[in-house]
């Protein structure tokens, strides 16, 4: 059976991540759940370690592509004191706040350890709170990637992803911040690798509609932003503008 490494990026989330790395524990065919703390200023990362996981430090907080990158190093090095696991493990990305629900994720490891996808992206069900946004930064997400590579996305921004090794290597560098599934969208989709969308009963947090929620989304658009215009992509363009044809 493949063997599979959860990856977590976590900033400031004593309250949920020991439900989180529990849920991960408990899934098919995983050996190591990894939480990345992206600079915290609580105890996460003795929650996380208390939960059973391996923990990783940033002293300051990177943004959630550095905290991915830096996982799946630690999954490498931690593959190389096993010279006959090395490149064996899936890596399958998870948000931190998903609690028990975490444990639903087999789902999306299926369709990778079997062979018929190379990246596989949650879609989720309506979470319990519907919160404060407009949908911005999802539509500029989802624009931005069908102008990139002609496919839509149905939720473009799911953190929770499941890729072989090959495929993550394929995406490097990762897209900065909250840019980073959208860069991996269209990066492993222009290089002719299978994207997969699955259906998965997760629920997290919700970001609210009070200033500081209102940052978060303010931050999450410019991220994607750079991403896309990084890649060659101007997605409010008329149409036609800002999108290559690849090969």
């Amino acid at each position: 059976m493949l063997r599979v490494a959860v990856i977590i990026p976590a900033k400031d989330e004593q309250a949920r991540i020991a439900a989180t790395v529990k849920g991960a524990s408990a899934l098919p065919g995983v050996d190591l759940v990894l939480v990345v703390d992206d600079g915290s200023t609580d105890a996460t990362a003795a929650a996380a370690h208390g939960a059973g996981a391996v923990v990783i430090r940033h002293t300051r907080n990177r943004g959630k592509g550095a905290a991915m990158h830096s996982g799946a190093q630690a999954v490498d090095e931690l593959n190389r004191t096993e010279p006959d696991a090395v490149g064996s493990r899936a890596l399958l990305f998870l948000d931190a706040d998903l609690e028990d629900t975490a444990a639903e994720a087999a789902p999306l490891i299926e369709p990778v350890r079997e062979g018929s996808a190379d990246m596989t992206i949650a879609t989720l069900p309506p979470q319990r709170s519907s919160g404060g946004g407009h949908g911005l930064v999802v539509r500029l997400a989802r624009v931005g990637i069908e102008r990139a590579t002609g496919w839509s996305a149905t939720q473009p921004l799911s953190g929770q992803r499941c890729l072989t090794r090959t495929a993550f290597l394929a995406a490097l560098p990762l897209a900065d911040g909250f840019g980073v599934e959208v860069g991996l969208s269209i990066d492993l989709l222009r290089r002719g690798y299978r994207v997969r969308e699955v259906e998965v009963p997760f629920h997290h947090r919700v970001t609210g509609a009070d200033w500081r929620s209102q940052v978060h989304r303010g931050r999450q658009w410019l991220d994607v932003a750079r991403a896309l215009l990084w890649r060659g992509v101007a997605p409010f363009a008329h149409p036609g503008v800002g999108r290559r044809r690849w090969r």
